[in-house]
């Protein structure tokens, strides 16, 4: 298996500017291939640049002045296949016929990440083992301190370096992991992901969905609204603004680690009591599309109401409870434990009496409240869905 650790950096105050030349060093090479690929296709010949040509000529960039040589060649390299693969995107989305979105030019602001494909080429991690404190060197910024709060699992093969605010991590990716199974339980459950409670069971046990966002949304409000005072683009902000940004910017990474953190015990808690996990196959990303509009086909540039505003207020809390970091979160832990989770089709979950198999619109007679119409079965709707995604789980165990 392959697993992903996360360390806090402690940079002494030369090696946090050494950190940030190093990301500004990379955002400028970043934009300079882009530009280069751009110039290229405006041209009469439209001519398309590779990522090979384009890491053939680090060599020469790097001997043009001392500024790119400092730097890990590797890293460079891994730069330029961040934009290739930005590219491959690009043009995968045209030929779906789905919103192209050019790749576009990074603010050293937004340049946060910097790859060493390899440990040991650039970058060594642990690299003082005779020391008692853990270190990661680093080409171009030296042995920097890490604040080490968990064994490193498997073997390290990635490196890269993060900036979040004023904070640095680095992020380790291991191959060879070993997995740790957990004893067999006998215990199979389904899982229905929901906005009023985060997820119920087949058991009908409720799972409080936390609502993070939205409890931080008042104080968030106040701190976006400070930002909006000052100018959007300028080339130069003030002590206020950025000091307003930051302050944002702290607001959005405490949910976002609050939210981590319910996903990973909530996940935890599940893996161990169940052998095995079904839940719904959700596509969060098209459920949180908006409602195309509606023209009003006896008067030209009317609209029809297509019930916007209420379906703003859904997307906002299907990501709030993010669904699909959850299950991300969910497949990894049981892989390490050796339990399966199952993701079985979505549709009618909730409309499908787990009684008599009766499949109807009318079944659902309320959000909250399950009625079938033909044999009279009456539940939590939610109940309901979570013994229909088990119930679909074990056919799917009995076609293996």
């Amino acid at each position: 298996m392959r697993r992903a650790c996360k360390f806090l950096l402690r940079p002494t105050v030369r090696q946090e500017q050494a950190l940030r030349d190093m990301l500004r060093d990379h955002c400028a090479l970043y934009n300079a291939a882009l530009q280069e690929r751009r110039d290229a296709y405006q041209h009469a010949s439209k001519t398309n640049i590779s990522y090979g040509q384009q890491s053939a000529q680090l060599s020469e960039i790097r001997n043009f002045g001392p500024g790119q040589a400092r730097w890990s060649f590797s890293s460079q390299q891994a730069t330029l296949r961040r934009l290739n693969k930005a590219f491959a995107a690009f043009f995968s989305r045209i030929k779906k016929g789905e919103k192209a979105g050019y790749p576009r030019f990074k603010g050293v602001g937004h340049f946060d990440t910097v790859e060493f494909p390899k440990n040991g080429d650039g970058c060594r991690w642990d690299s003082t083992p005779h020391d008692t404190q853990t270190r990661v060197r680093l080409q171009g910024v030296g042995h920097v301190r890490v604040h080490q709060h968990r064994p490193v699992p498997g073997r390290v093969k990635t490196v890269s370096v993060k900036r979040e605010g004023r904070r640095w991590y680095v992020i380790l990716a291991c191959d060879d992991v070993p997995a740790k199974p957990l004893p067999a339980t006998g215990s199979i459950v389904g899982i229905d992901m929901r906005t009023v409670y985060f997820f119920t069971d087949s058991s009908g046990n409720h799972v409080t969905n936390p609502r993070l966002m939205e409890k931080s949304a008042k104080e968030l409000a106040e701190a976006q609204r400070l930002l909006d005072t000052f100018p959007k683009r300028t080339k130069r902000r003030t002590k206020k603004h950025r000091a307003a940004a930051r302050k944002v910017a702290k607001l959005h990474r405490k949910v976002r680690r609050q939210r981590l953190d319910h996903h990973h015990k909530t996940a935890s808690a599940l893996v161990r009591k169940h052998d095995v996990i079904a839940h719904e196959r959700l596509n969060t990303a098209g459920m949180t599309k908006r409602p195309a509009p509606k023209p009003d086909p006896r008067r030209d540039g009317v609209f029809l109401p297509n019930k916007a505003a209420a379906k703003a207020g859904l997307n906002r809390s299907i990501l709030d409870a993010g669904w699909g970091l959850f299950l991300g979160i969910l497949a990894n832990k049981a892989e390490s434990a050796g339990r399966r989770v199952i993701p079985v089709d979505a549709h009618n979950t909730s409309r499908t009496c787990p009684e008599c198999g009766h499949v109807a619109k009318e079944n659902r007679t309320s959000q909250a409240k399950f009625e079938c119409a033909a044999c009279g079965f009456a539940a939590n709707a939610d109940h309901v869905g979570a013994l229909s995604i088990l119930n679909r789980a074990g056919l799917a165990l009995c076609a293996d």
